[in-house]
């Protein structure tokens, strides 16, 4: 497929349609791929996450040969199908061809017993926005309790084998997966029932372990892709190669390379192209183009082989000079007998559309491609989560030191995304206090930076209350003077509130509020306390009045609250203070608003 010979001026061919496969982590994604294409990727990754993006063709034979009856080849003349395998949806929503996104199809897989996870909705969300069609994999029918499998099998006559009270329980589960469909906006129904793939939703049951329905899964591909995309497919494979760069890296004797998917046109190893790069587009000569064997992984990295040409659509690992700044994401367009400046013109155009909003003041934030940068820029956005500075890349003392210069302590932060933390970045982020987020996973990344905002905010509100003069009522007991002047010394009893040392006291004299002086110590049964609650009696000391002129046994005494604490208090701490000192709080505001309707507003 991909060393024909352009024999023609133009060589109109159908393209392999490319899928993405998007999922919630452990619903299974990678070994869905795995079964497909017989490879064990998933063995050798950390936590059986998919940490890297690859491509696999399958080719028409080989989809047949799985599909067994459910595929007659002479129904095809698409060439296959290539599966784009991406670590996360942030690849896949800027992997993207010409402003649309780079997969034809995608099959979104869910777990049968999880249903709709956070990331789910994240992959919806990305399939609504891009446009994608795809059909929803159900995968893991054989957890469900008393599963009989029957390996390989289309999922019909498996399920038809299954005991009733199996088949009714994966029915019910099927069922909830259409029903959260429904709730996102999209009809959906079994495969089979569904009549029109462009209106309704296909479910496919399957398991990867067993294999049961990666047939059906297969044929409702090709079938769907022969339906409403053949035209799409119709590309000149003479003409100069358009593509996506998947991913930069160091390979062995080729130095910075590009792991890329051609979906237009063909490329050359004698093309000059212009690549989408952190300073902008990057002009270079193509010195090799190397593909892995047929049916691997680009990502297994074993004995590549350089060709001479690579047609749409297929991915292909590209070698050239002067690569280092390349970006994951970014446009590959092939110059040959095009106009130089203008197809510089079309990747920078395409780079500008991937745009990230910054501010004057916010977080730093790194990510691994320009769509991850853009799906977490976004979903800040969401979160009203201002962003100052937005790059490509690993995380270097540079951006420690622009996130330290964030007005705010909150924003003093980098949200790393599938990047690395270089070890003098991290020494430096320790030594300026600026703190580092890393995931592989967008929503636990924004989680974890909320929780720690959260965290500043209780810390600053508690801050705050402690310097805040906090409302509380007393009545000066009978019978209880200690002592009757410097300082006086009463037993009184907490009617509402909390009672602080060191607050100036008022007492209420037709509608005016006068001093009467500061309350000094709090003794309980002779023992000095810093506050004492609502119904406790205890022994105070006020300086400044005399018992029996400005103060009597029996008066009802409040604490000052300096009109802007009595502000701060209403507006800001109201839910941060206890339900008696609102109870004060109010019969204070209500005694000076009498008076002065304004006060502390």
């Amino acid at each position: 497929m991909s060393d024909t010979d352009p024999t023609t001026a133009t060589d109109d061919t159908l393209r392999t349609p490319i899928v993405a496969v998007l999922g919630h982590v452990d619903h299974g994604k990678t070994s869905l791929l795995d079964k497909i294409r017989g490879s064990a990727v998933t063995a050798g990754e950390s936590g059986a996450i998919t940490q890297h993006i690859g491509a696999t063709a399958v080719p028409l034979d080989v989809i047949s040969e799985i599909a067994g009856d459910l595929v007659d080849p002479t129904d095809f003349d698409l060439p296959g199908l290539l599966f784009i395998d991406t670590p996360g949806h942030h690849s896949f929503s800027t992997l993207r061809s010409r402003g649309g996104a780079l997969a034809d199809i995608a099959i979104l897989v869910v777990d049968v017993n999880d249903g709709f996870q956070p990331q789910t909705l994240e992959a919806i969300d990305i399939l609504k926005r891009t446009q994608t069609p795809f059909i929803v994999a159900a995968n893991k029918i054989d957890t469900v309790p008393g599963w009989n499998p029957n390996e390989g099998q289309p999922v019909q006559q498996t399920m038809d084998a299954q005991s009733d009270r199996v088949q009714s329980d994966l029915n019910e589960k099927l069922y909830e997966i259409i029903g959260e469909l429904s709730d996102n906006g999209f009809s959906a129904d079994m495969y089979w029932r569904v009549q029109n793939f462009q209106a309704n939703i296909g479910v496919v049951p399957v398991s990867a372990e067993t294999s049961e329905g990666i047939p059906d899964l297969l044929t409702v591909m090709m079938g769907l892709s022969q339906r409403y995309m053949k035209e799409e497919m119709e590309i000149d494979t003479s003409g100069p190669g358009v593509g996506t760069v998947l991913e930069v890296k160091d390979t062995q004797g080729f130095g910075t390379t590009l792991d890329a998917i051609i979906y237009d046109g063909t490329i050359r190893n004698d093309d000059t192209i212009v690549v989408g790069g952190l300073q902008g587009p990057i002009i270079t000569d193509v010195r090799a183009l190397l593909r892995p064997r047929p049916l691997e992984e680009i990502r297994t990295e074993q004995e590549f082989e350089q060709v001479d040409q690579v047609a749409a659509a297929d991915g292909v690992k590209i070698a050239a000079p002067d690569l280092g700044d390349a970006m994951a994401g970014a446009p590959i367009r092939v110059i040959r007998d095009r106009d130089r400046s203008e197809v510089i013109a079309e990747v920078e155009e395409e780079l500008a559309e991937i745009e990230v909003t910054t501010q004057e003041e916010g977080v730093v934030i790194k990510a691994d491609t320009l769509g991850s940068l853009e799906a977490l820029s976004s979903t800040l956005e969401e979160e009203e989560i201002p962003v100052m500075r937005a790059e490509v890349g690993a995380v270097a003392p540079r951006d420690v030191r622009v996130a330290e210069t964030a007005g705010e302590p909150t924003n003093q932060a980098i949200l790393a995304f599938s990047v690395e933390v270089l070890d003098d970045a991290r020494d430096l982020a320790e030594q300026e206090d600026v703190e580092l987020f890393e995931d592989d996973v967008i929503y636990q990344l924004v989680e974890s930076y909320d929780d720690h905002v959260t965290a500043i905010e209780e810390a600053q509100q508690e801050q705050i209350l402690e310097n805040i003069t906090r409302p509380a009522k007393f009545r000066i007991l009978q019978d209880h003077t200690f002592r009757q002047s410097d300082p006086a010394v009463v037993g009184v009893e907490i009617l509402s509130g909390e009672l602080r040392r060191n607050v100036n006291v008022i007492r209420w004299d037709g509608g005016e509020a006068n001093r009467v002086g500061t309350l000094k110590t709090i003794q309980d049964e002779g023992e000095d306390v810093d506050s004492a609650r609502a119904g406790e009696r205890m022994a105070v000391s006020i300086q400044g009045p005399t018992v029996g002129r400005q103060i009597e046994e029996g008066d009802d005494l409040w604490v000052e609250i300096p009109e802007k604490h009595a502000k701060i208090l209403e507006q800001e701490l109201k839910e941060d203070i206890s339900v008696d000192e609102r109870e004060a709080l109010s019969m204070f505001l209500e005694k000076h608003r009498n008076r002065d309707p304004f006060w502390g507003k």
